[in-house]
């Protein structure tokens, strides 16, 4: 039985400090701040970010280079057969992309999945690929049934400021201006490839509202197997916002009662989008091969 390690990135929401404890490899996610390089989790905090961010400062996301991927993946190999990289979802980064061709050099030993996930879902995918291992999946058993189960998640986002939108062009000046006024909270959602409008409300408790229906729906109809049996993750995020964030956790609780909430900041990555204050709401199903 091959010996598989589990690689992914700083997207995943797993700390350095966690990674070490859990027995996954996690490669740093660069940012460029007014021209200096910093990778996330190792030289610049979350707190750190959203100082920098609020400040103006010139904030700018990356991937990790072809050289890192490739000692990364050097470095692993020479413990294990093989490996399985979860990077972000490849219609949020060319990370995925870029890994793909590099695999091509490791006659099979590398594995890039591409399961089109983020932050708390991501997470899971790499606790799940890890159970896999465990359970004498080869590595590209794993990456094909995590990406036969790639839409078995969903995520729904609401914002503080529509700051950031603006400031990467998703909507324009005059939309934001707008939106500013009448106090208008978009609701994002990723249900795949990228970050995408679900709808927008007047105020933020309308918007955490709209996110929790949007998840009952899917809980009703798209998860409506897994909800039976009580085989789905629930999961919490926010940027920057902690104490917010927890009211959110609790809220969460008793709309869904019976699930373990697990939260996490979301990613610098989407952060960078989005601004601080974000909320979010995520869910992903149990894989069926952890359960046989």
């Amino acid at each position: 039985m091959s010996k598989v390690a589990i690689v992914t990135d700083s997207n995943s929401g797993i700390t350095q400090k966690q990674s070490k404890e859990l027995g996954i490899r996690v490669i740093p996610m660069p940012f460029f701040i007014d021209g200096k390089e910093y990778l996330e989790d190792i030289t610049l905090t979350q707190e750190e970010f959203y100082v920098k961010l609020e400040g103006d400062a010139d904030i700018s996301t990356s991937q990790p280079s072809v050289g890192e991927l490739q000692d990364t993946f050097d470095e692993v190999l020479k413990d294990y057969d093989e490996l399985v990289f979860i990077p972000m979802s490849s219609g949020l980064s060319g990370t995925c992309q870029t890994a793909t061709m590099l695999a091509d050099d490791y006659d099979g030993k590398v594995c890039v999945v591409n399961n089109q996930r983020i932050s708390v879902t991501m997470r899971q995918s790499a606790l799940d690929a890890l159970e896999l291992a465990k359970k004498g999946y080869s590595a590209k058993e794993i990456k094909e049934i995590l990406e036969k189960h790639k839409f078995d998640s969903s995520i729904y986002i609401t914002l503080e400021t529509l700051k950031y939108l603006k400031k990467g062009g998703r909507i324009t000046p005059a939309a934001a201006a707008i939106g500013t006024v009448l106090n208008l909270k978009p609701v994002l959602q990723i249900q795949g490839e990228k970050l995408d409008a679900y709808t927008k409300t007047r105020g933020k408790e309308a918007a955490k509202k709209k996110m929790i229906e949007a998840m009952k729906n899917d809980f009703e109809n798209r998860f409506a197997n897994f909800a039976k049996e009580g085989k789905l993750h629930l999961e919490a995020a926010y940027s920057g916002n902690p104490e917010e964030a927890a009211e959110w956790k609790e809220l969460l609780s008793k709309e869904f009662p019976g699930y373990d909430i697990h939260m996490d900041p979301l990613s610098l990555s989407i952060s960078c989008h989005i601004g601080k204050g974000a909320l979010a709401v995520a869910v992903s199903a149990y894989l069926p091969e952890l359960e046989a």
